[in-house]
């Protein structure tokens, strides 16, 4: 089972950035796609970015342009870089992990980290 530790939230203005990081443990992290999703209370959890096992990655509309998720097999990581934060950023962020794109969101969850973006 792989376990993974988000990190890296915390309130941050309009405007402002944050850098989020995720810990793997226990898989072969370099073969796996990643993911980073994001929770508003009472809604659905929503892919925001994704990154192949062979560095290729996509994201959300709402986020194209402002974040960039990268990995470092190296250090087990996945990073998500998170510029032009608008309130509307506002969620729990989590990572996940897939043999593919297609199949994230489906294994175990870490405890995610807090994003509160406010004047």
């Amino acid at each position: 089972q792989v376990q993974l530790v988000e990190s890296g939230g915390g309130l941050v203005q309009p405007g402002g950035s944050l850098r989020l990081s995720c810990a793997a443990s226990g898989s072969i992290f370099s073969m796996y796609a990643m993911g980073w999703y994001r929770q508003h209370p009472g809604k659905q959890r929503e892919l925001v970015a994704a990154i192949t096992s062979g560095g290729s990655t996509n994201y959300a509309d709402s986020v194209k342009g402002r974040f960039t998720i990268s990995r470092d097999n190296a250090k087990m990581t996945v990073s998500l870089q998170m510029n032009s934060l608008k309130p509307e950023d506002t969620a729990v962020y989590y990572c996940n992990q897939g043999i593919s794109i297609a199949t994230l969101g489906f294994g175990s969850w870490g405890q995610g980290t807090q994003v509160t973006v406010s004047s």
